[in-house]
């Protein structure tokens, strides 16, 4: 097994490096669209330093791609950081909120809150409440539990097993979507469309402080459990010969990156893959440390989904392609050349 102590990428300049490019790419969001900005009046508008921009290119920036912008980075950090959890948690680099289904429940969730209890809180918007999130995480923790136990047994745990529990979890949660979707009304059915498909344009004030407050607990929550973490992977009986208590670590981890996932789901559908590729791209930067994985893959998730937001609105501009299919192409074939290289591993 690889050692934790690998470093091959000085994190200070990894960090660096990879901030830098996100800043350029948050600019490069501000500019592109439908309508194209220059990069020097997107900064103007955003700052309110040039009162000769046309008053629709200071909405825009403001109102429209500002929101969506913060939204991506926060979403594509919170699905990288649980992506890498979840890896470390299961001892391999296959396992992903989407693919082992968790995502699944989650959606089916905040599905449930949508059409189901969409008529009983009438006008108010079920964000303000915390209804969807509730409902995406009760979900994803759902699913998430199913998966480990069903995959997890005195041997350890079997990869094979869990991927199949997770095709079974995301079939049972697609046929739990499907009916909703043929019981629900224009309005639910329409945003239900949407939603499944991941989209970042509903970015709001709310969505905005949610996503942000869950970024920031949860990544204290990770930053104290990397260490843990980092037991774990030498397998469950070293982690407790080191003095770790494997099962409460165990059950705090699937509880919060069932949050975690639970509300990205909530906040912008189905979004997959995030968590697939880049903690295996961070950790060939970095090494398996979670202390070192968590925050670069964090930094990169957001970069990659932002670029991703990027396209899905300029490469068929007017029109937006939404943000989870360019996922998916970028992603798919990367799990893939993931299975070709732990074919003869997955028993």
């Amino acid at each position: 097994m690889q050692q934790l102590v690998t470093r091959r990428v000085p994190l200070r300049l990894l960090l660096t490096t990879s901030g830098a490019l996100l800043y350029l790419v948050m600019a490069s969001s501000l500019a592109l669209g439908p309508m194209d900005i220059s990069f020097t009046s997107a900064l103007r508008a955003l700052l309110n330093l040039d009162t000769d921009l046309p008053e629709y290119a200071k909405v825009i920036v403001q109102e429209v791609r500002l929101p969506r912008t913060l939204l991506a980075i926060s979403v594509g950090a919170l699905l990288a950081m649980c992506g890498a959890v979840m890896q470390g948690l299961f001892r391999n680099p296959l396992a992903d909120p989407g693919i082992i289904g968790v995502s699944a429940g989650a959606s089916l969730g905040a599905a449930i809150a949508i059409v189901l209890l969409g008529s009983v809180v009438g006008n108010t918007p079920m964000m303000t409440l915390g209804t969807v999130p509730v409902f995406a995480f009760i979900g994803g923790a759902l699913a998430t539990f199913a998966v480990y136990y069903m995959g997890t047994s005195a041997q350890g745990t079997s990869v094979s097993i869990m991927l199949l529990a997770g095709v079974a979890l995301a079939a049972m949660a697609g046929a739990g979507l499907g009916l909703l979707n043929y019981f629900a009304d224009d309005q639910a059915l329409r945003d239900l469309s949407l939603w499944t498909m991941g989209s970042l344009a509903g970015a709001t004030t709310d969505n905005l402080a949610l996503a942000y407050s869950a970024l920031l607990l949860l990544g204290l929550v990770f930053w104290r459990l990397a260490k843990p973490l980092n037991s774990l992977l030498l397998g469950e009986a070293e982690a407790r010969h080191m003095g770790v208590n494997v099962q409460k670590l165990k059950r705090k981890l699937i509880l919060c990156t069932a949050a975690g996932v639970g509300i990205t789901v909530a906040l912008a559908g189905m979004i997959g893959f995030i968590g697939l590729v880049v903690p295996h791209i961070a950790r060939q930067l970095t090494g398996p440390a979670h202390e070192r994985l968590l925050p670069v893959s964090m930094v990169l998730g957001a970069l990659l989904l932002l670029l991703s937001d990027i396209i899905a609105r300029t490469i068929v501009a007017p029109q937006e392609i939404p943000v989870g299919i360019i996922t998916a192409a970028i992603g798919a074939p990367f799990f893939l050349m993931l299975l070709f290289k732990q074919r003869g591993r997955l028993a």
